[in-house]
């Protein structure tokens, strides 16, 4: 597979570190280039077939890496002699690419992913163009895409939009995977934004175009700031051990009466509360580079308290409220089912016996497959003996808080590993005793 690196940026936010002597992309990070850190991380990949789009002072770029040979690489270059925006010179690029799909990012990332994993569900969802989607800490003032159930994306909302509604924290990173297709959408060598003028493009003629959800590790270096954290991310390890190619450790967490107030079934938005230490605890697991995963019965669906949107949005909700923090989830599970039938308006869709519903371990199993996490070194908290049941079941170790039911449900004779006051106390008794990090 070829690579296509829009490698033209100025860096006018770095102007300390280039100097107007080299563009953004040859910024140093822990002496390399940035562009040199992703080429390596291509070649990891088993891509090593580069076409880099250089504009601004591409003369640098073509001294320091010429053919790419010295770097076990083919680099080719398409040089703007006027900037065409992220899209426009794709009207060149279709007679420099010669496959059916070919792997497109920006020069500004630092990044270390398993494409393989990208690149086979874009295969298997037959799509034409595939984003690779994540939570971030500031999602408020970020531009934000909207998926449905099966990662197929809706639509595009902008950070200019006023957002007087919950949103799902799922942001376009900056990395992708085409077809060939997208060809269709430059027919003319003009100025065009990427996202604005060809996706949505894209989206709105029904082409198959999805998000791909991962918790790796991407990250605009484009700010003075964002190059200090990446730095102390890589001297910590966190870039490489976020790669799913590892095995990830994962915080599990109930979401009532541990991450929000409990307050019996909420079928309501309404009622969702944050405990007040929440996102203070989510933000501890965040840093550590563990991931924050949700797991929740939800029987207001069967009970027909509720519909499955219902739910989507109160976890809307919940995203937004962690966001305006600086916090994220990784992912959000819910299980609609109850096996007990007789209650009034119930809803007989959902009244069944499932493998997901806890103590059952079905939604741990589907987060552990899809983000690679090792159920063994990882540890579930939650304020019931339930949550505790379910991480025996899994073989993880467990964590109650003294909130919500606080453990008196008494549904199961089982000892938590480690109890605490709230969601804070307990995520740093389980990072101290896991040594705070990988």
């Amino acid at each position: 597979m070829e690579a296509v690196i829009m490698a033209g940026g100025k860096g006018t936010r770095l102007a300390q570190l280039t100097k107007n002597e080299i563009p953004k992309p040859m910024v140093e990070l822990a002496g390399k280039p940035l562009l040199q850190w992703q080429m390596e991380r291509l070649k990891e990949n088993g891509i090593t077939d580069v076409i880099l789009v250089i504009g601004h002072l591409g003369g640098v770029i073509r001294e320091y890496f010429g053919d790419g040979s010295q770097f076990g690489m083919s680099i080719r270059y398409y040089e703007e002699k006027e900037p065409l925006g992220t899209a426009g010179s794709f009207y060149y690029l279709k007679e420099m690419v010669s496959g059916e799909d070919f792997l497109m990012m920006s020069g500004d990332l630092m990044f270390d992913i398993d494409f393989e994993r990208m690149l086979r569900f874009h295969r298997e969802k037959e799509a034409a163009a595939t984003l690779f989607v994540h939570p971030n800490g500031h999602p408020f003032d970020s531009d934000l895409l909207v998926l449905d159930e099966e990662e197929r994306v809706i639509r595009f909302d902008s950070k200019h939009n006023t957002r007087n509604y919950w949103y799902e924290n799922c942001v376009n990173a900056g990395i992708f995977v085409f077809s060939r297709r997208i060809f269709d959408y430059v027919s003319e060598p003009v100025k065009r934004n990427l996202e604005n003028d060809v996706i949505q493009a894209m989206v709105q003629n029904g082409e198959a175009v999805y998000g791909y959800r991962s918790p790796e590790y991407v990250k605009d270096v484009g700010t003075m700031e964002r190059i200090a954290q990446t730095i102390k991310d890589m001297e910590r390890g966190i870039i490489e051990r976020k790669c799913l190619k590892h095995k990830q450790k994962c915080i599990f967490l109930d979401r009532d009466g541990t991450i929000n107030v409990y307050r019996g079934l909420i079928a309501d938005e309404e009622k969702l509360e944050l405990e007040p230490c929440a996102a203070e605890a989510i933000g501890k697991i965040n840093a550590s580079g563990w991931l924050a995963v949700v797991v929740t019965n939800q029987p207001v669906v069967a009970r027909g308290m509720c519909e499955m949107e219902d739910v989507r949005r109160i976890h809307r909700k919940l995203e937004t409220l962690l966001g305006r923090q600086g916090v994220y989830l990784d992912g959000i599970y819910f299980c609609p089912h109850h096996p007990d039938k007789g209650y009034p308006e119930e809803n007989p869709a959902y009244k069944i016996p499932c493998e997901c519903r806890k103590p059952k371990t079905g939604m741990i199993l589907e987060a552990a497959e899809r983000f690679h996490i090792d159920l063994e070194e990882s540890w579930i908290v939650g304020d019931m003996t339930m949550d505790i049941q379910t991480g025996v079941n899994a073989g993880m170790h467990t964590a109650l808080v003294k909130t919500g039911k606080a453990g008196t449900d008494g549904k199961y004779d089982v000892q938590p590993e480690v109890v605490g006051d709230d969601l804070l106390d307990a995520v740093g008794k389980i990072l101290e005793h896991e040594g705070g990090n990988f």
